[in-house]
């Protein structure tokens, strides 16, 4: 029977960039993905790319750095490779009435007048404001970018099927069972965001779980309405090139309920149009809900677990797109067994199981 180098449990952003890295440095490697590839949290995500957040917990920012710092390449050979554009913009994000200062040295206050000629659609400019270096990406465009960079790179893909299973044997990891089949491997990794925890847990504890974000999608008709990332108190407004803002979002502990309200979408509209009033005669294109994957101590899951060849690489929660590519590269030289170049100790499987 086919056997490969790695078998990667989870088709999002995070298991579709780790596969890319580990086959770069040449393994053969399966992804195993539940449903459709890149279609649950990558397909829900507003895309931006808040390193300078302070709200990030204080362990995460140097992790977080590192990957807005590898950001550009990553995206570069993404689209080289897939042919695709991901709508990688780095106008910056303008906070308004924030009650931190960025923990970005380079934060720039931002006065009411400043604060209209960066955005004049803006309603009354008198908040408190300032602009942050961030960016923005369109995360299903990455994500569709990443898959067919997959498959041009001879990555293949498996759908359609939960994993029930890690597979055993003299105390080692040797592949995957799911609800059909099995596929024998060196090396696993599970990337199965909210849906980890149902993994093996008997083999290792994943404590990851599902926090439901409602999203929507405006079009507007003209494309230059606004150009930076806006974060308010009530509601983010993140702006696509093609003219569509997306407007998010909230944090509901929903199980795998991913079922919008009305009252709420409508609640986040309104929202939006009070920032920008030319956004009330907008329509609504779509709106939805995604599944967060958290964790009891909202850090990401990352390296190796109790099990020899058995890996994880989970629980992003609010910021997988931005760790995609930083979670490849470091959980790359992991399996590789490589020398580490950011300490992540923090984010060890094992420390659940010490807890």
């Amino acid at each position: 029977m086919k056997s490969w180098d790695v078998v990667i449990i989870g088709g999002g952003i995070i298991g579709l960039s780790l596969a890319l890295e580990l086959r770069k440095h040449g393994s053969s490697v399966l992804v195993v993905e539940r449903g459709e590839p890149g279609r649950e949290a990558s397909h829900a995500a507003a895309g931006m790319l808040a390193f300078c957040d302070p709200h990030l917990p204080p362990k995460l920012r140097q992790l977080a750095g590192a990957s807005a710092r590898l950001y550009p390449e990553f995206v570069h050979d993404l689209e080289d490779e897939s042919g695709g554009k991901v709508d990688l913009r780095w106008e910056g994000a303008i906070i308004l009435d924030c009650d931190q200062q960025s923990i970005c040295k380079n934060a720039m206050p931002l006065d009411s007048a400043r604060l209209a000629e960066l955005e004049p659609s803006l309603a009354a400019a008198n908040y408190r404001a300032e602009l942050w270096p961030e960016g923005s990406v369109d995360p299903r465009a990455l994500t569709t970018a990443a898959l067919k960079a997959a498959k041009h790179r001879g990555i293949e893909i498996a759908m359609g099927a939960p994993v029930v299973e890690i597979e055993k044997v003299s105390g080692r990891a040797t592949g995957v069972k799911t609800i059909k089949t099995h596929f024998p491997a060196a090396a696993v990794i599970n990337c199965a965001g909210a849906w980890a925890g149902d993994v093996s847990p008997q083999v290792e504890a994943v404590p990851t779980r599902p926090v439901k974000g409602q999203m929507l999608c405006l079009v507007t008709p003209r494309r230059n309405v606004l150009r930076h990332v806006i974060r308010a108190p009530e509601v983010y407004l993140v702006p696509r090139s093609d003219g569509r803002i997306l407007v998010g979002t909230t944090l509901e502990e929903a199980g795998f309920d991913k079922r919008t309200d009305a009252d709420t979408i409508q609640r986040m509209y309104q929202a939006a149009a009070n920032l920008i009033p030319s956004l009330g005669e907008a329509r609504m294109l779509e709106a939805w809900a995604g599944l967060r994957p958290g964790t009891p101590d909202n850090l990401p899951i990352l390296g190796a677990t109790s099990l020899p060849g058995y890996f994880v690489a989970t629980g992003h929660f609010r910021d997988g797109i931005l760790l995609s590519a930083v979670t490849a590269k470091v959980m790359g030289e992991v399996v590789r067994g490589a020398a580490l170049q950011v300490d992540l100790t923090a984010f060890s499987p094992g420390r659940f199981a010490r807890a």
